[in-house]
């Protein structure tokens, strides 16, 4: 199962496609400069997108919405 639920994820976010492109932006991101936001002992997820998604629920990631 994926780590935060996707309805704990739409309330910070607007919509689903708003999250799939800010998230696999961010995951691309620590793919190439490999920085993170918080420790690596502080994530549930392995991967990149599922940090990404957890970096979105703690509020670390900001989306403006025109």
């Amino acid at each position: 199962m994926i780590y935060p639920s996707i309805d704990k994820l739409l309330v910070k976010v607007g919509s689903k496609y708003l999250l799939v492109n800010v998230v696999s932006k961010r995951a691309k991101e620590m793919q190439e400069t490999e920085y993170y936001q918080m420790k690596e002992c502080e994530y549930t997820s392995k991967k990149d997108i599922g940090k990404a998604l957890e970096e979105v629920y703690n509020d670390l990631i900001h989306i403006k919405e025109q």
